[in-house]
């Protein structure tokens, strides 16, 4: 049987699997952090003075976002920080049964 957990997307809660719910907040992990270099990359170019247009700066963004070792390290990176929630959401819920008992 597989487990469930609530998912709330737009203020709904959804009734998903443990597995895809946490696929998904590694998803959303790895977008924002492809936002927050977006906004570095393009930031910088602009600010720099150089004669660089948003244009560019895009360009730029995606040669970097497409390279293996980005991606692979924006998705680890996501997949241990989801991992150290969750691992540190049990030890606290087993400390709380212990003290309870």
């Amino acid at each position: 049987m597989v487990e469930t957990t609530m998912l709330v997307v737009a203020g709904k809660g959804l009734t998903v699997p443990r597995l895809l719910k946490r696929l998904l907040q590694i998803a959303i992990a790895v977008a924002l952090t492809a936002g927050v270099f977006l906004v570095v990359i393009v930031g910088n170019g602009l600010l720099v003075g150089r004669q660089t247009t948003l244009q560019a700066g895009l360009n730029l963004w995606l040669a970097f976002i497409k390279r293996p070792d980005i991606l692979a390290t924006m998705i680890l990176t996501a997949l241990v920080t989801v991992a150290l929630v969750y691992w540190q959401r049990n030890q606290e819920r087993k400390a709380g049964a212990r003290r309870m008992q």
